[in-house]
């Protein structure tokens, strides 16, 4: 009995450590499958984030980030031969920060002009003009708006001309709420109070420019002296939209004295002294296809620049004080095909020692338009004595009242080579200027012009 026990005893204790050992091996290999498992799961959800990722990367543009979150957007081309050597593709990365909008458009001019004469000023004294010309443009704008209607934005267009040099179009920040206010600070133009419709082509016996006062030239009012884009000085501008009407305050600060061709004006050269500062309140009313628009522009600053008589007094020149109304038909809303554009302009300037009218109509219909432009001068003061930079060019050296007709058309090519974005257009116009109760002869100057206009 005793040996039996013994040798139980001895077998139990031999097997233990052999069940054990077999035991303890199964929980390893348990746990090792268990990590097994866990490992391969965390490279399916790796591999999974990796694919989201790229998917994301091959789209044009990323999805816009929720307002007040700054995003990255990525945007990604057809990769070349030599980017696929590259670690990632190429991209364009912007801040997220709203829209980015790239855009131009190219402008190149034929021209050919009669002989000029004693209408334009020194500067430009050719008999017969043939002359190529133009500019391309680079815009750049940006736009951000938010949920709640705020935006923010800004414009830079930099012009690149024929001359080799290097010019600047518009360049301006703004904000406000969309439909309801804005502000508009830099160097732009204000609203257009005397709209030439399709103005390929418009010049003027007497000034070289509608918005240059050409001493002894002649002079077209257009209500134009504070609308802005200056070389000069700068615009801070407040506008509003109620319902139908349209509320705007442009304010213009500059060298006065650049509005004058060489800084003369009847006669004298002119001193300044202090920047102008100008105020221009427009009011516009606008129902379907007809709006009217009433205007005035005044320099609030006394003694900005003037001259000195032959006593050494002191003449102030700088009060100018314009008004000017337009009513427009924009047939186009309703018809893009056959509706009619119809502008009607007039605008007067109460200068010193200086009243200007002008008055102009033109019409738009099958790309086709015709336009007329009356001009009165009335100038009560001038220097013969002085007569600085005019000498016997000058066509006014006197006071008088003086009259300058000016007819202009034009007409569209639309969608050269079937491009929508590729147009022609032909333009001319036949101007003459003659003294009321003087001088009846008319000195009178035409052109015409080939266009070549291509956006993109």
């Amino acid at each position: 009995m005793k040996k039996t026990l013994i040798a139980l005893s001895l077998g139990m204790a031999l097997a233990a450590p052999a069940a054990w050992a077999q035991t303890t091996t199964l929980e390893q290999r348990m746990q090792l499958l268990e990590q097994r498992l866990l490992a391969a799961e965390t490279r399916a959800q790796k591999a999974e984030s990796e694919i989201r990722q790229l998917k994301q990367t091959q789209q044009p543009v990323s999805q816009a980030a929720p307002p007040d979150t700054p995003a990255i957007a990525v945007v990604s081309a057809t990769p070349s031969e030599e980017s696929r050597n590259n670690v990632a593709a190429p991209t364009l990365k912007l801040s997220g920060f709203g829209d980015l909008k790239l855009y131009g458009d190219v402008e190149f001019n034929m021209d050919a002009e009669s002989r000029k004469g004693s209408l334009i000023s020194d500067r430009d004294n050719d008999n017969e003009k043939w002359d190529i010309n133009g500019r391309i443009l680079l815009g750049i704008d940006g736009y951000r708006n938010l949920n709640n209607g705020h935006f923010a934005g800004f414009t830079a267009q930099p012009l690149a001309d024929m001359t080799g040099s290097m010019n600047l179009d518009d360049a301006a920040f703004f904000f406000g709420r969309e439909n309801d206010w804005k502000i508009k600070i830099g160097r732009f133009e204000a609203f257009d109070m005397f709209p030439l419709n399709q103005d390929t082509f418009v010049e003027h016996s007497g000034d070289t420019a509608s918005d240059l006062y050409d001493d002894g030239h002649g002079y077209i009012y257009m209500m134009k002296e504070a609308r802005g884009r200056s070389d000069s000085g700068g615009n801070f501008l407040l506008s509003k939209q109620l319902d139908n009407w349209y509320f705007e305050l442009n304010t213009l600060i500059e060298n006065g004295s650049s509005l004058f061709v060489d800084s003369t004006y009847h006669g004298r050269e002119l001193v300044n002294d202090k920047n102008v500062v100008y105020l221009r309140p427009v009011i516009s009313w606008t129902q379907d296809a007809l709006s009217l628009s009433a205007a005035m522009e005044s320099n609030v600053v006394n003694n900005a620049y003037g001259y000195y008589d032959q006593q050494g007094k002191w003449v102030d020149q700088s009060q100018r004080t314009g008004y000017g109304a337009v009513m427009t038909w924009n047939g186009l809303k309703n018809d893009p095909e056959n509706g009619v554009v119809l502008n009607l302009s007039t605008a007067y300037l109460d200068a010193s020692g200086e009243k200007d009218f002008s008055t102009g109509i033109n019409a738009l219909w099958k790309r086709f338009e015709l336009g007329y432009i009356y001009a009165h001068n009335k100038i009560e003061q001038f220097d013969q004595n002085s007569l600085v930079g005019c000498e016997d060019d000058c066509w006014i050296s006197d006071t008088g009242t003086y009259d300058i007709h000016t007819l202009h058309a034009s007409y569209q090519i639309p969608n050269i080579m079937d491009m929508k974005n590729f147009n022609i257009y032909l333009g001319t116009y036949w101007s003459w200027l003659n003294e009321k109760g003087g001088n009846e002869e008319a000195q009178d100057r035409y052109g015409a012009r080939v266009r070549f206009k291509y956006f993109f």
